[in-house]
C-alpha cells in the first residue's frame, strides 16, 4: 500500500483551473493517494509527476504536480484540451 502524499494548492493553480473547469476539479485525490504511481513527465525528476484524466464535460486534463521539502504535492501546472486526440500525440512524454 502507498503511503499517502500531503497535496498542497497554490492560489494562482487555482485560479488557472478555475478560469477553465469552474467546480469541476480533483487531481488532489489521485496526487494524494499514488503519486509514486502517476507518470513522470521529465527524466530523471521523480519529484515531478503528471494525472491524466479524461471525463464527460472535459474530456482530458493533464495536471503536473512537484513534490516540495515538506513531503506536499504542489500542483503547478494544468492542460485543458476539448479536442479528440491530443494525448495520443508522440511528444506526450510518459514515465
Amino acid at each position: 500500500m502507498n503511503e499517502r502524499q500531503p497535496v498542497k494548492v497554490d492560489e494562482r493553480f487555482l485560479e488557472l483551473l478555475d478560469t477553465q473547469l469552474g467546480g469541476e476539479r480533483d487531481p488532489k485525490e489521485r496526487f494524494a493517494t499514488a503519486f509514486h504511481e502517476l507518470m513522470t513527465p521529465i527524466a530523471d525528476r521523480p519529484d515531478y509527476r503528471s494525472v491524466l484524466s479524461v471525463g464527460t464535460l472535459v474530456p482530458r486534463v493533464l495536471v503536473t504536480g512537484v513534490v516540495e521539502a515538506d513531503g506536499a504535492v504542489n500542483p503547478i501546472s494544468v492542460r485543458i484540451d476539448m479536442e479528440a486526440g491530443w494525448w495520443r500525440s508522440p511528444n506526450l512524454l510518459v514515465g
